[in-house]
């Protein structure tokens, strides 16, 4: 008996070590199950978004929000042609982003002043809607996953369908951020400037 009873233990303890294994195991394929079923969802979610997102030009930005210019007004963003752009879908603004139209590359931001008011003051007695051969994107801003980079897919075919526009540059902030975003959606860097960098995404027509 004296035996017995150690045994009858060792069993027990053996079965519960059993039983917790499997719980363990069960436990973590339902983990593995949930956490698939939420990263489908998401991928249908973001997907869902961007096929009723759409391209609409904007009389005004919030430009409080705006992470890269804020200290530019909305009388600066729509003077001399300028435009602010936004990705719609719901009625709801997921992205923005803000052009200037020149004939040449701006290294800052007093040159994208001077050279879209040449641009736009050389057609105003033409087309005061088509100034300018190069859109310059100076800021841009997501407040939705997905929405930076979809801006810049659907302005890049805006502009491919344009048939004055045949460039389009960025006049973006000397930041790690900027230069990774913009290489990463299909840009090449241009030039570095002393407190601008630019890039373009080549428009083949």
């Amino acid at each position: 008996m004296k035996n017995f009873k150690p045994r009858i233990k060792a069993r027990l303890r053996k079965g519960k070590i059993v039983i917790k294994k499997k719980l363990t195991v069960v436990t973590e394929k339902a983990k593995v199950v949930k956490s698939k079923t939420n990263f489908s969802a998401n991928i249908q979610n973001f997907f869902d978004w961007v096929k009723g997102a759409e391209l609409v030009e904007l009389e005004k930005c919030n430009i409080s929000e705006d992470p890269v210019r804020p200290e530019l007004d909305n009388i600066f963003r729509t003077s001399y042609g300028r435009k602010i752009f936004g990705v719609k879908f719901k009625d709801e603004i997921h992205a923005v982003m803000c052009f200037a139209f020149t004939d040449e590359i701006p290294k800052s931001v007093k040159e994208l002043d001077l050279f879209s008011q040449d641009a736009f003051l050389k057609n105003v007695q033409r087309d005061p809607t088509k100034v300018g051969r190069i859109a310059i994107a100076y800021t841009v801003w997501s407040k939705k996953k997905g929405g930076g980079k979809l801006i810049v897919k659907e302005v890049y075919k805006m502009i491919k369908k344009s048939n004055y526009l045949n460039r389009l540059v960025t006049l973006s902030p000397l930041t790690d951020m900027a230069r990774k975003f913009h290489l990463r959606n299909g840009a090449v860097e241009l030039q570095i400037n002393e407190t601008t960098q630019n890039f373009e995404y080549k428009v083949i027509k």
